[in-house]
């Protein structure tokens, strides 16, 4: 054993890019309930996310009361349907409709992500122009979670149709936390390569070079 660098050789690469391609948006969920070992083995994965002046700024706040859970879930259900409004009259709409954006009812875990505002550590390092460099870190934190989670079987899905405020007074946190996620956790109940989006016709995955600009 070094001190050095690990070497990361092909066959790694091989698998970490099946990593990457296999995380997937889960909507659908196994009754299972997903081991206390794992959740905290998830959870502490965030420690290695990068953050802004290293300032740590996610704070991560377990949903576990059966009440509040519910509420959470009629609240995405009433957001839905606001947002349905949008496509309404057009081709999209009966889509729409059918897709399920949530697993809130069956996942064994939910996690709502804030993002401390004024956190005390990193002492401002690298936010003075860019202040959401903090909610950055955040969503950093979410990505090293969701590969981490993967890897030991373990689904998650990213709820967004949410009022932000209305999450934040639902779960009684400081004023000054800002909403970044509410995360479904658990297991699979059906695993797929192609992204629930694209499978249901709603949007393929578009061509990376198409995205890709030099100056």
């Amino acid at each position: 054993m070094t001190d050095g660098p690990p070497a990361f050789d092909v066959a790694f690469q091989a698998r970490f890019g099946n990593l990457l391609r296999w995380r997937r948006d889960v909507r659908h969920f196994d009754p299972r309930a997903v081991a206390e070992a794992d959740i905290r083995a998830i959870l502490h994965s965030a420690a290695f996310a990068p953050s802004v002046g290293n300032a740590q700024p996610w704070r991560f706040v377990r949903v576990r009361t059966r009440a509040l859970r519910d509420a959470l879930a009629i609240h995405v259900d009433a957001q839905k349907a606001e947002a349905a409004t949008r496509y309404r009259g057009t081709e999209r709409y009966d889509r729409y409709q059918a897709l399920k954006l949530h697993g809130l009812r069956e996942a064994p875990e939910v996690l709502a992500v804030f993002c401390d505002e004024q956190p005390a550590a990193g002492h401002g390092l690298g936010v003075a122009t860019m202040p959401e460099m903090l909610r950055y870190s955040c969503v950093m934190a979410i990505h090293t979670l969701w590969l981490t989670a993967r890897l030991r079987g373990i689904g998650m899905g990213w709820v967004s149709i949410v009022d932000p405020l209305e999450v934040q007074a639902l779960l009684d946190v400081p004023t000054d936390w800002s909403l970044i996620a509410v995360l479904c956790v658990g297991y699979p109940s059906e695993a797929s390569l192609t992204p629930e989006l694209e499978r249901h016709g709603w949007q393929a995955r578009e061509p990376m070079d198409a995205r890709i600009f030099e100056r």
